[in-house]
């Protein structure tokens, strides 16, 4: 009655707390005690069940085992009684004694529980001429049982712990959204309702506003914040529909040879009127990939506008292709500019823009490049970039197996 007693106290113990560890602890050390146990050993399974760990053990006169792994498969006579939720009680060695060959009494209870499958076994160990009686068994099952219900309470209440960590940094995430689109928002409204008041002092004042060159520098200010407006709300946009649009991406063959060139005809006069030089430089065999010819053009499109935006005069932009064993890549290289190290971990997040090197002042949202990288994952493909030695390369990479190089 004294250890019925006794496991009744060691379970409402184990029932009682919902760290695992303690209750590991808890069910090894009062078991190993009451049941006058040479070690008391808790192995928990892996996920697929291909392995089993001693995840805690308290031992008095055996050698430690604790994080010691073994692969089920080479026992299998073992452990097919064990998933079947059968106890097993066996005579075998300890391989962790020296000389090899001293043998010990074992007894395995399965940890489950009607809720879900088996975790683990609760291991007993004795001398081996000391049998577990049928009591013991019951008991060593009663405590394996509420080990389990024990650790998969510990295990939810982890889990739970864990979803309100990650919704509060979503919370912040969003809320740290808001604040910002908020300011991005004002930004081009702030200009526009400036250059209205500058305007209404031009008429006001009945200039001619036909020659005047502050008129003519509050239309470009309406041009510009209405396009910067535009391309925000569109950036904005793409970004929330990104994951809606992820599950309807129709992939075509692309010819790359053929398509880049259309493409860069858009930024020929741009450079021409940065005094900058864009050049090709295309791999000499026909490359083909497989992509979304509208996510693919969205992609280059922002290599190349931030390439002709941050590229001083008389440097180069050039637009390069190359296959390796494992991808084909499809680069823009502009010389002249280089983004620190520490700045090149930042620029693929939202709203980073790289402090002051804009020789253009063309500004931006600050949300192409991660735009950029969430496209490239709908493809299946990788950026990256690598800027040194007064040099900066944007890539997106294809693997072999949605691109195809031909002869």
């Amino acid at each position: 009655m004294i250890i019925f007693a006794v496991v009744r106290r060691a379970t409402e113990k184990i029932r009682d707390s919902l760290d695992e560890k303690q209750i590991l602890e808890t069910a090894t050390q009062e078991l190993a005690e009451v049941l006058d146990l040479s070690s008391c050993q808790i192995e928990l399974y892996d996920s697929e069940q291909k392995t089993a760990t001693i995840a805690y053990e308290h031992t008095i006169t055996l050698p430690k085992s604790q994080g010691v792994s073994r692969d089920i498969t080479e026992f299998p006579e073992l452990y097919q009684q064990l998933l079947q939720k059968k106890p097993l009680q066996l005579v075998e060695p300890v391989p962790e004694f020296n000389p090899q060959g001293i043998q010990v009494n074992r007894l395995a209870c399965p940890i489950f529980d009607d809720r879900g499958g088996i975790i683990g076994n609760l291991w007993g160990l004795r001398p081996p001429t000391e049998v577990f009686s049928n009591i013991e068994i019951r008991l060593m099952q009663q405590v394996a049982a509420q080990c389990a219900i024990a650790i998969r309470q510990a295990r939810l209440h982890q889990a739970a712990n864990q979803q309100v960590e990650e919704l509060a940094k979503l919370n912040q995430l969003k809320d740290d959204f808001l604040k910002t689109i908020s300011h991005e928002l004002k930004a081009p409204v702030s200009s526009i309702r400036l250059a209205v008041e500058t305007m209404e002092t031009l008429i006001n004042n009945k200039q001619n506003l036909g020659r005047s060159k502050t008129f003519k520098r509050v239309i470009q200010i309406f041009y510009d914040s209405c396009d910067r407006q535009k391309q925000l709300v569109d950036d904005l946009l793409t970004l929330c529909y990104i994951d809606a649009k992820a599950k309807t991406v129709e992939l075509e063959l692309i010819d790359l040879h053929l398509w880049i060139p259309d493409l860069t005809q858009l930024y020929l006069q741009r450079t021409q009127s940065q005094n900058q030089q864009l050049i090709l430089d295309l791999a000499a065999e026909k490359l083909e990939i497989a992509a979304d010819p509208m996510i693919l053009e969205r992609i280059v499109r922002e290599f190349l506008h931030n390439a002709c935006k941050y590229t001083p005069a008389d440097q180069i932009i050039t637009i390069q292709t190359e296959a390796n064993e494992s991808d084909i890549s499809l680069c823009v290289i502009n010389t002249g500019v280089e983004i620190p190290v520490e700045e090149q971990e930042l620029i693929f997040d939202q709203f980073y823009r790289i402090p002051n090197n804009d020789p253009w002042k063309h500004g931006g949202t600050g949300l192409g490049l991660t735009l950029v990288q969430k496209l490239a994952t709908m493809l299946e493909a990788t950026v990256d970039v690598k800027s040194q030695n007064k040099q900066t390369v944007f890539c997106i990479r294809f693997p072999k197996k949605s691109a195809r190089p031909q002869g």
